[in-house]
């Protein structure tokens, strides 16, 4: 293994564990390497103007409520809805980058994340000042394959039949 940066990569011919790629990164958050940093202003520039777009066209679909004259109650129901399943999404996506969600679960939320997507992207715009959004789940991991590869090819030393044998 060679070191970059401090910190050991696996070489192209070597059957060692791989780092799983970060979407808009690629596996650029290993090194911190390859245009690194324009990619996490890149992604919080975008997710947070994403955002905004998106609050502006909820301010649309506000306005023509409004406009039909449906009533205050539906109105509420409609702000208060949009507001619970943006903070839901919000906390799911944030908690999915500390460790992986249940696939059950995550299925079982998708519409709720649909609807909630302006907390997803907020949280991911918050994420991308901190680090690549997932970096540290993918690095622990990725650490933890590197170690346990590591002590697995490492194990045997010498030659075993050469072993003195215990009486």
């Amino acid at each position: 293994m060679s070191e970059k940066n401090g910190t050991p990569t696996t070489p192209a011919g070597s059957t060692g564990p791989r780092p799983e790629p970060l979407r808009f990164f690629g596996t650029t958050w290993v090194d911190h390497d390859n245009g690194y940093t324009a990619r996490r202003i890149a992604v919080a520039v975008g997710s947070l103007a994403t955002a905004a777009a998106s609050c502006l066209v909820l301010r649309f679909a506000y306005e023509g409520i409004q406009i039909a004259a449906i009533g205050s109650f539906v109105t509420v129901l409609v702000v208060v809805m949009f507001a619970v399943c943006s903070a839901l999404a919000f906390r799911h996506t944030w908690g999915a980058f500390t460790k992986r969600p249940d696939p059950d679960r995550h299925a079982s939320l998708r519409s709720l994340l649909m609807i909630g997507f302006v907390g997803s992207l907020l949280a991911y715009f918050l994420r991308s000042l901190i680090e690549a959004p997932g970096e540290k789940l993918h690095r622990e991991e990725y650490e933890a394959a590197r170690k346990h590869h590591q002590t697995r090819t490492t194990r045997r030393t010498g030659n075993p039949s050469k072993k003195r044998r215990r009486n």
